[in-house]
């Protein structure tokens, strides 16, 4: 495995509810794409800025204090800024801002843009989106600010992007390009390099939601080649609120309502989420020192902090990809996933394409509901799943709108994946 057994545990001590809920109750946590458990650090650094920080910001550009705290307020949201640059490889951290969520932050841009347009034009996206990059869109529509939204389809085999359709669909008249990095429901990922020429050969914008591509894998989004770039804090280790990156002058050049900071009427930016997420990047840079003997050579390109995220994340990376492969194929003793005859499974089962997906895992199991389901895998076994459509696109184009999702992260452990097979395993009997 990428991370030894000790590892593992210093990992999982990083994260205080990752065995146990704070009612006491020794549990298996598989909802992670819902949620992740907060890193312990973060909310510590979230409290201490609560607490330490909560003088009004001064103000860079047009300062309107001279006292200390509040300059302090004003380090803290740069601090921040500077932790995220690293993370994502922004051209710097001015291209870094906060919002409320990841759909909030989705509804500004897209009604940033939507100023901009005539109501002839169309945007496109995909199938395999979350709510979050799709209710946005269909609102312009509603208001007859553009004129279509395209849904490209995706696979029903794999649940992989139709590639040929999605190209069909983008036109001179497309203004808007948006996809997700990964499915939040089946976990297949989006080929964003390739979409991101799609996009550019006809001038649209390229929007990603990066929210569950951005727990799983390393993320440059100048080597993607998006314009906004967009994720949510509480399914990266830390509280809820959206983070999100403009390329170049977007953020000035666009006429943004109500969403980013200095030299603006809307607000005051929230200093203690930016001290939360600089404490999970700092969380990575430790990682990163205990995995950098498997990384020797990588990511030459990077330095520094910035170079400490991507060797973290790429190790992360790896180890959900060998928790993926055992979740698929499971092993002499008890069957995988995609070998239970009784479990249907949507999206990539082929084990040797685990590079392709994330570790969410969207099934059925025949002849059960789905809170049958996941009641029994609670009560007998202690394992969290989540159950419904999940505010995703892709169970429009399956036979079932509904589904269970295991959804991993990298506190999960080989153990508890076994546990969770044996316990499907369990229910075919």
């Amino acid at each position: 495995m990428v991370f030894n057994r000790e590892l593992i545990q210093e990992i999982r001590a990083e994260f205080p509810r990752v065995e146990v809920d704070w009612r006491g109750r020794k549990r298996i946590f598989f909802d992670n794409a819902a949620g992740t458990m907060v890193l312990d650090r973060a909310a510590r650094a979230e409290t201490i800025a609560r607490i330490n920080r909560a003088a009004n910001e001064c103000g860079y550009d047009h300062p309107s204090t001279v006292y200390d705290e509040s300059k302090d307020f004003d380090d803290l949201v740069l601090e921040g800024k500077k932790a995220l640059q690293d993370l994502l490889n922004a051209s710097s951290p001015e291209n870094i801002t906060i919002g409320g969520s990841t759909t909030d932050l989705i509804f500004r841009v897209a009604y940033a843009i939507g100023r901009e347009l005539t109501g002839k034009e169309n945007i496109v996206t995909t199938y395999n989106e979350h709510y979050a990059n799709t209710g946005p869109w269909l609102e312009l529509k509603e208001r007859k600010m553009v004129n279509e939204i395209r849904f490209a389809r995706i696979k029903k085999e794999d649940a992989t992007l139709d590639m040929d359709d999605f190209r069909s669909l983008v036109d001179k008249n497309t203004a808007v390009v948006s996809v997700t990095g990964a499915s939040n429901l089946t976990g297949t990922k989006s080929p964003l390099k390739e979409i991101a020429k799609i996009a550019k050969e006809v001038d649209a914008y390229f929007v990603v939601d990066g929210t569950q591509l951005v727990p799983h894998a390393p993320v440059d989004v100048r080597d993607i080649g998006c314009d906004f770039f967009i994720f949510s804090g509480y399914k990266f280790f830390t509280s809820a609120g959206g983070f999100i990156y403009g390329k170049g002058d977007l953020f000035k050049t666009l006429k943004f309502y109500g969403l980013f900071g200095y030299g603006t009427p809307y607000g005051t930016m929230d200093q203690a989420k930016f001290a939360s997420i600089k404490a999970v990047v700092d969380y990575l840079v430790w990682l990163s020192h205990q995995v950098s003997d498997g990384s020797k050579g990588s990511f030459s390109k990077y330095s520094g902090r910035a170079r400490c995220c991507k060797v973290a994340m790429d190790a992360i990376e790896k180890y959900e990809r060998e928790l993926s492969k055992i979740t698929l194929e499971g092993s002499d003793k008890v069957p995988g996933l995609a070998k239970m005859p009784h479990v249907k499974v949507y999206g990539i089962i082929d084990a040797k394409r685990v590079n392709e997906r994330d570790p969410a895992f969207a099934f059925k199991v025949d002849g059960m509901k789905d809170i049958d389901i996941a009641r029994y895998l609670w009560d007998k076994h202690s394992i969290a799943v989540r159950f419904g459509d999940l505010w995703n696109m892709s169970t429009k184009l399956y036979d079932v709108p509904t589904m269970v999702r295991a959804s991993l992260v990298h506190y999960n452990t080989e153990q508890e994946v076994y546990t969770f097979l044996k316990a499907l395993n369990e229910l075919a009997k």
